[in-house]
């Protein structure tokens, strides 16, 4: 059985900082690309950042410079290390497994407020 367990979020105030975490199991982690999506009200799910196996990173645009993402395959996890936090990121935040051949796996979300 496939779990992707995300832990981290909370309320912060404008220009701090969060890190999320993904714990997986039941998948061949290194084997899988792992990424962060955030869904805001009223918004579409949106990439925030993902991290091949080997270690390729890709970020959204409005996120660069701001969040790292990062991975221990002998760990099984992965994080999102999130700073100078905006209220326009506040929303859930869910982590994902992708690989080409298998469907996608998602966790449950874990939520994001970033207000005054």
């Amino acid at each position: 059985q496939v779990q992707l367990v995300e832990s981290g979020g909370g309320l912060v105030q404008p220009g701090g900082s969060l890190r999320l975490s993904c714990a997986a199991s039941g998948i061949i982690f290194n084997a899988y690309t792992m990424g962060w999506y955030r869904q805001a009200p009223g918004k579409a799910r949106e990439l925030v950042a993902r991290i091949h196996g080997g270690g390729t990173t890709a970020y959204a645009d409005s996120v660069k410079g701001r969040f790292t993402i990062s991975r221990d395959n002998a760990k099984n996890t992965v994080w999102l290390q999130m700073n100078s936090l905006e209220p326009e990121d506040t929303a859930v935040y869910y982590c994902n497994a992708h690989e080409a051949w298998s469907p996608d796996y998602w966790g449950q979300g874990t939520q994001v407020t970033v207000s005054s």
